[in-house]
């Protein structure tokens, strides 16, 4: 990989949170690397509290979408609740239609096929209202983009309220409220609210017009911390409080649905982390693999027993999963060396039979051998889809404006994206692509960047630091896990290679007479030998916990090293 240091920030700012906070120079340089200035910036990182929430009703559109809820209360109006079929859409509709049915509210929910639908709202979904005679619907993560949609559904006399977090487009639905925090005149002070994040948002409204206090609505937290994790939103601001909050109802209470998925892994704890990548792809493979309503259907059930039965099915949806995203995986670096594109720009393959629900999983795997902007084509009726990924620094979807003559559609933003093409233009398309990215990659963003956050020594990892370090936690986009480079180090003669095929590398790494300290390398079992016999290294890596068998222990987790 390609080190860089970060570089030394404001030394005035250093040395009075040093001060004021009474810390280490290291946990100072950290807190500015994160826009953390003062003491009350501070305290307020450090010890997070629901109080400090912004108050809903400053959000756009919040006082109508209340109004129209609480009116459909009263005159007994059906209500559906509509979402994506992802970790963010599927908790959305969860929690929305736990607390509406909370507060006496009838309500059905929908999440629409990915394969018969697609994304968002549709018509099918609409017509389903109106079959049932649903006056009002409220989606979430969706519908910021569906003004043609929404018009529809009007002329069948059905109301709608979007809660949504994409960016708008130039035209605004004429729904009864939308709410939406990226809109140019909406002033709701965060913008980077998940789905789920602008569902709560709602349900704080509503709980706080019914004269409770936001403690009311912890139990719903589980669901918000699982779709911030997910969704890769910063973890700063509001989604900051409310991802610390919900991991502590995660870890205490959680709801049957979420207990029943953790109950597959003996952790005695689960971080953010474990969210993602243990819970969330379980939730995403019903969408993927069968239906997003199992994903809700588990997540709103409140009896264990039955919860137990939903996630043993989604548990197996998951390893079909597992195993489709696997064999495509292969299948497609094998077309690539066939092809003899290993030297090329960019990563552009197609299967007809590949299944649609993991070829974005299958792009993003196919980076980790090819680093290079990667699109996975595969059938879909008539026309072609893919999924595009991308490299830190590539923005994808301009590359992909810039071949949109070969396209029917596409969307999604720089480092994700989705598009359509006729079977006739995949290999124009395919050319275009790989010339727009070999004239406009810079050089630097053809080999991974890992970011160092600051070079330390052993000795700086006291007792009292990592206390603090702690603390930093959760971690996510906008703050990150911190890395840390420490030179000179070396293993004190117990590594070994572990895992299946000997993949990782276990190390017990010392600086000069420091305290030592357990150390793991994944998939860099191959370094074993040249660690060997007290060689120096240097090393760039994050402090995480290791959980075995009930007991949590600290270690190392290299990310890359170098051998000196």
């Amino acid at each position: 990989m390609r080190w860089t240091l970060k570089e030394i920030p404001n030394s005035f700012v250093i040395q009075t949170l040093q001060t004021q906070l009474n810390i280490h120079p290291l946990i100072a340089v950290l807190l500015e690397q994160r826009g953390i200035t003062t003491f009350d910036e501070a305290r307020a990182f450090f010890r997070p509290s629901l109080n400090d929430l912004h108050d809903p009703y400053l959000m756009k559109d919040m006082d109508k979408a209340v109004s129209r809820i609480e009116k459909a209360l009263e005159n007994n109006e059906r209500i559906l609740v509509f979402g994506d079929y992802d970790v963010d859409g599927t908790t959305a509709v969860s929690l929305m239609a736990s607390y509406l049915r909370s507060i006496g509210a009838e309500i059905d929910t929908y999440i629409p096929d990915r394969y018969a639908e697609g994304y968002g709202i549709s018509f099918q979904g609409i017509d389903y209202a109106s079959d049932n005679e649903f006056t009002l619907i409220i989606a979430l993560d969706c519908g910021i983009k569906s003004a043609d949609k929404i018009e529809y559904a009007s002329k069948k006399e059905i109301d709608f309220i979007i809660c949504d977090h994409h960016l708008p487009g130039n035209e605004i639905p004429n729904a009864v409220a939308v709410l939406d925090a990226k809109q140019t005149d909406c002033n709701y002070p965060y913008k980077e609210l998940c789905g789920c994040g602008v569902g709560f948002k709602v349900i704080q409204a509503l709980n706080e017009k019914r004269g409770y206090s936001i403690e009311n609505l912890i139990p719903y937290l589980d669901l918000v911390a699982t779709a911030i994790a997910a969704d890769i939103v910063p973890i700063t601001g509001e989604n900051r409080t409310l991802a610390f909050y919900g991991l502590q109802v995660i870890n205490s209470d959680p709801r049957p649905g979420l207990q029943a998925l953790m109950q597959m892994y003996s952790l005695s704890e689960f971080s953010i982390t474990d969210v993602v990548f243990k819970i969330a792809p379980k939730i995403n493979a019903a969408g993927r693999i069968k239906h997003g309503n199992f994903a809700v259907k588990l997540l709103t059930e409140f009896d264990l027993e039955q919860a137990e039965k939903v996630a043993q099915e989604i548990d197996l949806f998951n390893s079909s999963r597992r195993e489709l995203d696997q064999t495509i995986t292969s299948e497609a670096l094998l077309q690539i060396e066939e092809l003899n594109e290993e030297n090329a720009s960019s990563t552009v393959v197609f299967d007809e039979n590949w299944h649609k629900g993991v070829i974005g999983i299958v792009a993003s795997r196919l980076i980790e051998t090819y680093y290079r902007p990667t699109l996975v084509f595969t059938k879909s009726g008539d026309y072609l889809a893919a999924s595009a990924r991308s490299v830190k620094g590539f923005d994808v979807y301009e590359a992909l404006e810039a071949c949109s003559e070969h396209l029917i559609q596409f969307g999604g933003h720089m480092y994700a994206a989705g598009l359509t093409c006729l079977p006739e233009n995949y290999q124009h398309f395919k050319t275009a692509f790989e010339a727009y990215v070999s004239q406009n990659i810079p050089e630097e963003l053809k080999e991974p960047e890992l970011e160092i956050d600051a070079m330390i020594d052993f000795e700086d990892l006291n007792e009292k630091n990592l206390r603090i370090l702690k603390q930093f936690e959760p971690h996510g986009p906008e703050n990150m896990t911190p890395v840390f480079l420490t030179p000179n180090v070396f293993d004190t003669g117990t590594g070994q290679t572990i895992g299946k095929d000997n993949e990782h590398l276990r190390l017990f790494i010392k600086q000069n007479n420091s305290q030592g300290f357990p150390a793991i390398a994944f998939k860099m079992g191959n370094q074993l030998e040249a660690t060997r016999n007290l060689r120096l290294m240097n090393v760039a890596y994050s402090i995480s916990e290791n959980q075995w068998k009930g007991k949590t222990t600290l270690q190392i987790q290299i990310k890359d090293l170098q051998i000196n």
